[in-house]
């Protein structure tokens, strides 16, 4: 991989904090997610859970498919530590949401 490439693997690549519950069994369900900006938006809905890559932004884990409001986005849990793909425009469209 070259440099360009790991520059945009980095700029696409955000670590968020998010709210999760963790069930006896072992399963991680998140519930809310607080972005880079320091917004915190819930998550209404897991729709998906499965072992999976984010070939775009790099990185290997459980990859949850969720619906935030009206969107539908993914989310991974990679060892310890939650990440998501910046997508433009998507920040702005929550904040727009937010009351």
């Amino acid at each position: 991989m070259d440099t360009l490439e790991k520059l945009l693997e980095n700029e696409l690549k955000v670590y968020v904090d998010v709210l999760e519950d963790r069930l006896k069994d072992g399963t991680i369900l998140p519930r809310a997610i607080t972005w880079e900006d320091g917004a915190t938006y819930e998550i209404d809905q897991i729709m998906d859970r499965r072992k999976a890559a984010s070939l775009k932004c790099g990185g290997v884990g459980l990859r949850y498919q969720v619906r935030i409001g009206e969107t539908i986005t993914y989310m991974w849990l990679e060892e310890d530590r939650w990440f998501m793909k910046r997508r433009e425009g998507w920040v702005a469209y929550f904040f727009s949401r937010k009351g």
